[in-house]
């Protein structure tokens, strides 16, 4: 039986998705036809108290196509450094919208308004225009770590004053909104964009949406065909979505539980450092002492658990739908046992 904890993206439909994606009601959503589509669109914008949506292949999509409209060639974002749109976009940033990045160094991931404002550039012909503020939550390499509300409040009315839009790259929002207790109309009032991801905790197999106003994803529209975005019976993967928001957003608490199990299991041994808080569905822990995160993973692989070195020193386990709390209990056996 293999364990698979290198990400939440690893996630297989379950039957009763399977069956309503085979059910499903289609049509060309690049004529904006596709009845199922239409119905997760109208869908995200609604729970989110925005004004529209836009269904695309991938986060790292949305991502691009928000940073695409909100900025002209030359200006700047600003982001924590470790940002997924920063650090693993492929440079997107600089490819598809022209714009140089200010990263910021955050608290696992997270920044504070103090820090946006000094990262705003003064009008001067020198300096590029700040034009986009970007977060994440929850923070991937942050160890999956959430923002609190009036942390984003404060930040959000910082960009308001300076005419900076404030975009969130809520990949695992979902995660976030489930630890903190929070609903997703309170982002829908703080962001001018926001990217869901179906496709990681939610176990959708493809798809993100972007959120925003009417005029915004029009725009967007238009920039997801140039990007090559444009799909024909993507109905298919509108209803595993639709499925997805329906049965599988509260269940997330339960890959919270498991996260923390594993956590306390891994404080006990010798041969692990620091453990990054863990708030959601990821643990990212320091190696130490006689292994290394590579001989570590090496050493679990050779048992069918299958974990991600992000470093010469850090390993990142992430639970999911598809970890059941037997594959934790056998995870727990195994570390315990490991001298």
């Amino acid at each position: 039986m293999l364990i698979d904890l290198r990400s939440d993206t690893f996630t297989k439909p379950s039957q009763g998705m399977l069956e309503a994606m085979f059910k499903a009601n289609v049509g060309d959503d690049v004529f904006g036809e596709d009845p199922s589509i239409n119905k997760l669109e109208n869908e995200c914008a609604s729970m989110f108290g925005m004004e529209a949506a836009l269904f695309c292949p991938s986060g790292t999509m949305t991502n691009q196509i928000a940073i695409k409209c909100h900025t002209q060639p030359g200006n700047e974002v600003i982001c924590e450094k470790m940002s997924h749109i920063y650090i693993y976009e492929g440079g997107g940033v600089a490819s598809n919208s022209g714009c140089q990045v200010k990263p910021i160094e955050g608290n696992r991931g997270r920044i504070q308004a103090n820090q946006v404002l000094e990262a705003i550039n003064a009008e001067d012909i020198h300096k590029p225009v700040t034009a986009l503020v970007s977060v994440e939550n929850t923070a991937n390499r942050g160890g999956g770590s959430c923002y609190e509300m009036n942390h984003l409040q404060l930040i959000k009315e910082l960009c308001l004053s300076h005419n900076i839009n404030f975009h969130l790259d809520g990949a695992r929002l979902w995660n976030a909104l489930i630890c903190k207790n929070e609903s997703p109309k309170q982002y829908g009032e703080i962001f001018d964009t926001i990217s869901i991801c179906l496709s990681k905790g939610l176990g959708a197999p493809v798809g993100s949406v972007l959120l925003g106003k009417i005029d915004f994803i029009k725009k967007a529209r238009r920039v997801r065909k140039v990007f090559g975005g444009g799909m024909r019976q993507a109905g298919y993967l509108g209803a595993a979505g639709l499925y997805a928001l329906e049965n599988n957003i509260s269940r997330l608490e339960t890959d919270h539980q498991h996260a923390q199990k594993i956590g306390i299991a891994l404080s006990k041994k010798d041969f692990i450092g620091e453990i990054l808080p863990i708030e959601t569905n990821m643990i990212i822990f320091e190696v130490k002492g006689k292994f290394t995160a590579t001989s570590l993973a090496e050493l679990l692989k050779q048992h069918h658990i299958l974990c991600i070195p992000i470093s010469s020193t850090q390993i990142r386990m992430v639970t999911h739908l598809d970890v059941t709390p037997e594959m934790v209990e056998r995870l727990l056996d195994l570390i315990n046992n490991i001298n």
